[in-house]
């Protein structure tokens, strides 16, 4: 202990008095203190007037990260009360600039590509989720192809047929000979979360991937992409490379999942038929690059695993928060039913006539319960770039350093009552054409100001710029999610058809739905949120 006596002076004798633990625990005490003094006198005396007001902390590196991570909307809403729509905060030792609002939104999803970049942020999280050299393990312009080579599967033809596949698999689900016998009663509690997990892999597998793909998914297959959807923990931007045992799990997982693909793959070709079904995995393996090289069976393997994924995880975290919602309020789960009797008919017994594609645009109602859960529940609450010319903010005299990283939090617009009046109230009412007296001050401000959306095309097809709207829920900008009107299209037809054959309640003395959880990237309910359901009288 030389070198700690000789710090201590005139308090060495009274040091080796003491027990060495206390002596240890004093010393990382005095440290922490040291530590904590000279971050907040940094602070103080280093503000710069033409950077955003950084929020204030107490440890350097860790920042406000806990705050944040706990409950990203509360801190944003805190932030900006006390230093307005631009400030800047550290997260895991990187400082953060937020931009919120809908001019924030446009400043950082429809960034110049020379300006920002998603690649630099997102690569460390999702690439050992998805795989080698696609999405962003790859130049932006190879994704853009990628983007393109998918949208096979997300035409208007294709989504005509999807339909139909989404309600088979969804009847079979709930019906009372399904496998699990979760529902072979006729009434009964469920867990939602994992339930409505499980079966958004499988709509999505058998509409996106096709009959073969599905075949070979069943609740074992589910178990297996929740250990890879494991990966996607807010930690793994920074260690994501760390043996910890949700990593070891991720990548088995990931291994298995693109072993499934490569496998079928190779049975094609030994059979010489690789048009067996013009499916997903058919188009990938018939796909080439500008530069005239095929997509090699690995990237296609990846490519199917990010497709899957982008298809079941928004979808299915939107699901079970409808079922939630609408488990507090039955009146709508009648109102939606009626809707359908009015529009769709009835067949001879008496039963709703079948769904097609063109009839999800005549219920108006089931469009609005959709469009009023993502508002409220929006599946990505953060949206990060890296900053990589300085970039000054209209109206403010900040520019942003290279040293920052952006944060744009749509979600927020979607909360704030300047565009949605009484923004935390879940109404779909709110969204109708020509709204109920008692729901007419409630409709969306851009709805009732006409805002028309700017498109743009990146390379894959049109799509909106998103600059305008306050509701972003699937993005904006370059980035925008392409599946889009396949994640309307799949919670539509998955409303409809178990309106048809159940109700759902809230448990007996539990009022409201559960709170979110945000210890993935994407937000969801919190698990277990477990209602009552009762299966529909046959009329």
């Amino acid at each position: 202990m030389g070198l700690l006596q000789t710090l201590a002076g005139p308090l060495a004798p009274h040091i080796d008095s003491l027990p060495t633990w206390l002596v240890i625990v004093t010393a990382l005490a005095s440290l922490l203190t040291l530590t904590i003094i000279i971050n907040v006198a940094n602070q103080i005396l280093t503000r710069r007037s033409d950077e955003p007001p950084v929020v204030f902390h107490l440890l350097p590196w860790i920042g406000s990260t806990v705050t944040y991570g706990i409950d990203p909307y509360a801190f944003f809403f805190k932030c900006r009360a006390k230093y307005g729509d631009v400030f800047t905060f550290v997260l895991l030792g990187k400082k953060t600039t937020v931009c919120l609002g809908t001019k924030g939104n446009d400043f950082i999803l429809n960034a110049k590509l020379k300006d920002v970049n998603a690649e630099e942020i997102y690569h460390p999280l999702t690439t050992p989720v998805f795989g080698k050299d696609v999405v962003y393990d790859c130049p932006n312009s190879k994704l853009m192809e990628q983007k393109k080579f998918v949208k096979f599967g997300l035409t208007t033809s294709a989504f005509r047929s999807y339909v139909t596949l989404i309600a088979e698999e969804t009847r079979q689900f709930f019906s009372r000979d399904a496998p699990s016998k979760r529902f072979a009663s006729t009434s009964g509690t469920v867990n939602l979360p994992p339930t409505l997990a499980e079966l958004t892999i499988y709509t999505a597998s058998r509409s996106l991937q096709g009959k073969e793909v599905r075949e070979r998914f069943d609740s074992g297959f589910a178990d297996l992409y929740h250990d890879l959807d494991g990966g996607f923990v807010p930690i793994n931007f920074k260690l994501g490379w760390m043996p910890l045992p949700h990593n070891r799990r991720r990548d088995r997982a990931q291994k298995k999942m693109a072993q499934t693909y490569m496998d079928i793959m190779t049975e094609r070709r030994k059979e010489g038929n690789l048009e067996k079904e013009e499916d997903m995995i058919w188009n990938l393996m018939n796909c080439e690059y500008k530069n005239g090289t095929p997509v090699p069976d690995k990237e296609v393997a990846h490519m199917m695993i990010a497709l899957l994924m982008a298809g079941q995880h928004s979808s299915s975290a939107t699901i079970t928060w409808i079922l939630l919602r609408l488990a507090t309020r039955p009146e709508i789960q009648d109102e939606l039913l009626e809707e359908q009797r009015q529009v769709l008919g009835t067949k001879a017994d008496g039963s709703i006539a079948d769904m097609t594609y063109e009839d999800l645009a005549r219920l108006p109602l089931h469009n609005s319960v959709v469009k009023e859960t993502l508002r409220l529940h929006t599946p990505i609450h953060s949206v990060m770039r890296v900053v990589k010319n300085p970039l000054p903010v209209e109206g403010t005299p900040y520019t942003i350093p290279t040293s920052h990283v952006l944060l744009a939090s749509p979600g927020v617009t979607s909360r704030v009552a300047e565009h949605f009046p009484d923004p935390m109230l879940w109404e779909p009412h709110r969204w109708d054409e020509t709204p109920a007296e008692k729901h007419a001050h409630l409709a969306p401000s851009h709805v009732k100001e006409g805002v028309v959306e700017e498109k743009e095309d990146y390379g894959y097809g049109l799509i909106s710029k998103g600059a305008a709207s306050p509701y972003l829920p699937f993005g904006a900008g370059r980035h925008r999610c392409i599946g889009e009107q396949f994640a309307y299209l799949q919670l539509q037809t998955i409303l409809a058809t178990v309106v048809r054959d159940l109700r759902f309640k809230n448990v007996e003395g539990v009022e409201g739905v559960v709170g979110t959880d945000y210890s993935s990237l994407f937000s969801r309910p919190l698990s277990p949120a477990i209602v009552r359901w009762e299966r529909r009288e046959k009329k």
